[in-house]
Parts: C-alpha cells; sequence; structure tokens
C-alpha cells in the first residue's frame, strides 16, 4: 500500500530525536559513499518557484525526492519515497513540518560533532518556523542553559522566546542588539533569508561555532566575508550543493579566497573519514544547505511508525 501522509500525521509521530538519529545516520553514510544525492533543481516562473531534490539511500532501500512551491507569500512542500529494489512508491508525506525538523536536526548533529562539548550559551538569528527547531536541536545536543534570540519583529521575537522556553525548559531571551545575541555566545546560529551579513566578524570569541542556514544563494548572506575566513573549519553538507548554493561562501569562492578541497562534508566528520574541530580554540562554520537523502531518512522513520500506529490513507497506485 502506498501511504499517504497529512501534516498532522507526520506531526504526531515526528520528533527531533527521530530526526537527529536518522539525519546523523544518513549523514554517515554520505560521508562513506553510500548513499547518492542530487543539488537542487528550480524551475522559475514569473509567480511562482518549483525546487527540486532527488537522491537515495539503499541501506533504507529507498530513492525519493523533495518538491516544494514558492509563491503568493508561502511554500508548500511534499516528500515522495520509492522502493530502490522494484520503483514502487512507497509513500508522500506533505513535508512542512518535516522538512522544518529535519533542517535543525542537520543544524544539530553539526553542533554535536563541531561545537564544543560544554558549550552553554547560544544566540540565534530568527524567531520564524525554521528557527524553531534549531532551538530544539542544539539543546538537545549540547547543555545549552539560555539562547539569545534576535529577530526584526518585536512582538513575534517575544512570543517566540516565551514558546520557545516552554518547549526547552531553558532560558530563552530576546536579544537587543546583533552585538549582544553573538558576544558571549558558544554558538551562533542564523536562520534568516537577509540579503546582507548579521554580524561584525570581530565579534565572534575563540571557540565559537556557527551554525549558518538561512542562505542558500547568491541574493542571500547571513555571514560576512571576514567571518567566513575566521573559520579555522568549514564544513558542508554536500560541497556539491555549496559551490552552487553557498550564499556565503560563493563570493569567496569566485575570489579565490577559499576552495571546495578545504571544507569538509558533515558525513565525513561523523564517518571518522576527516577531523572537525581539532582545538577547543577554534571557530568551526556549519553551512546548511539541505540534502535530499536527509529528507528520506527523516520520511522513511516518519513512514514506519505510522504504519505501525495505522495512520495516513492509501493511495490508488
Amino acid at each position: 500500500m502506498t501511504l499517504y501522509l497529512k501534516e498532522e500525521e507526520v506531526g504526531s509521530v515526528l520528533d527531533m530525536q527521530m530526526a537527529l538519529d536518522a539525519v546523523e545516520q544518513v549523514m554517515a553514510a554520505h560521508g562513506r559513499g553510500e548513499t547518492v544525492d542530487y543539488p537542487r533543481q528550480r524551475v522559475r516562473l514569473p509567480a511562482t518557484m518549483t525546487h527540486l531534490l532527488q537522491g537515495g539511500v539503499p541501506a533504507l532501500n529507498l530513492s525519493g525526492l523533495k518538491v516544494y512551491t514558492s509563491g503568493g507569500g508561502r511554500a508548500r512542500f511534499w516528500v515522495h519515497l520509492f522502493d530502490a529494489t522494484n520503483g514502487d512508491p512507497v509513500a508522500v508525506l506533505e513535508a512542512d513540518r518535516l522538512g522544518m525538523m529535519r533542517t535543525g536536526a542537520a543544524g544539530g548533529v553539526a553542533a554535536k560533532w563541531l561545537a564544543r562539548p560544554e558549550a552553554r550559551i547560544a544566540g540565534v538569528f530568527g524567531s520564524g518556523w525554521q528557527a524553531q527547531s534549531q532551538v530544539l536541536a542544539l539543546c538537545a545536543v549540547r547543555p545549552i542553559e539560555r539562547v539569545k534570540v534576535f529577530a526584526r519583529n518585536p512582538e513575534r521575537l517575544t512570543a517566540f522566546c516565551e514558546r520557545m522556553s516552554r518547549e526547552t525548559g531553558r532560558e530563552v531571551v530576546p536579544a537587543a542588539s546583533a552585538e549582544e545575541t553573538v558576544r558571549g555566545s558558544d554558538v551562533v546560529v542564523t536562520i534568516t533569508n537577509s540579503p546582507k551579513p548579521l554580524f561584525d566578524a570581530d565579534w565572534l570569541s575563540e571557540g565559537l561555532h556557527i551554525t549558518a542556514a538561512g542562505s542558500n544563494s547568491l541574493a542571500r548572506q547571513e555571514l560576512s566575508e571576514a567571518a567566513v575566513r575566521r573559520a579555522a573549519v568549514i564544513c558542508v553538507d554536500s560541497r556539491e550543493v555549496a559551490v552552487r548554493e553557498a550564499g556565503d561562501l560563493m563570493p569567496l569562492l569566485e575570489k579565490g579566497r577559499t576552495q571546495p578541497g578545504r571544507w569538509v562534508e558533515l558525513g565525513e566528520v561523523v564517518a571518522g573519514i576527516r577531523p572537525g574541530r581539532t582545538a577547543p580554540e577554534q571557530i568551526t562554520l556549519f553551512e546548511s544547505q539541505g540534502m535530499a537523502i536527509q529528507d528520506i531518512a527523516v520520511a522513511a522513520r516518519v513512514v514506519a511508525l505510522a504504519r505501525e500506529r495505522g495512520l495516513g490513507c492509501a493511495l490508488p497506485y
């Protein structure tokens, strides 16, 4: 039976620990060369855009794709799974929440492997839908005690901090400025659509880890060139994707100030193939662009649990 799962059904079985485990395992497989993943493709029309990511995870016996459309001020997401042996359709999932949790989990896995173990203070730029999962994931992998959040809309920021304080049991508070968000933080997360850098590179302290998750095109740049150049370790989820989409890295790449061969992939770090952080004083950077295999891995766990619970409906394939 080909299963169809709605947003509320996905949300009823998916939690952050499940997403973290799935992303960590599939990234390790990617680091060992055991997956197939293709960079995002986009179809641009006057009023809308369609985005497509494709991949395969042989260990799960699945291939699949994530497709989403943007237009009219909103985006809509779906994940399609197929049996990798016979090609039969396995499931279709409405994937707004799945994608949000997967993005946060990628940042969480990066923080687990790159941030200092004792990291307790976090600074977050952004208070939108995607920022929620970044905070949840970070609190799950590090002993975070306080999260400072900076965003443009004061009312939305206050509501976000109150909600995330309840959900995490940690102190989540509004920051008065970008500088306050960065200064004194052990981890900084950027999850915005900003077209220009969010903070001054001079505010970065030794030992800091940065997860930059909002810039996936040349039209967006959350980090300055100076901030990127301060990173002793630049980690990407995929070099092939990053050279096409990492708005924070592409300006330096074009000027010859960085090279893909100097970047490590998250899967390589998780699998023990290449080192991540090698000294406490290093500044580390994770540039998160997103990969189809991450969505496939999380979706596989959701589908398995949904079948156990009798959720979803059959599609007439």
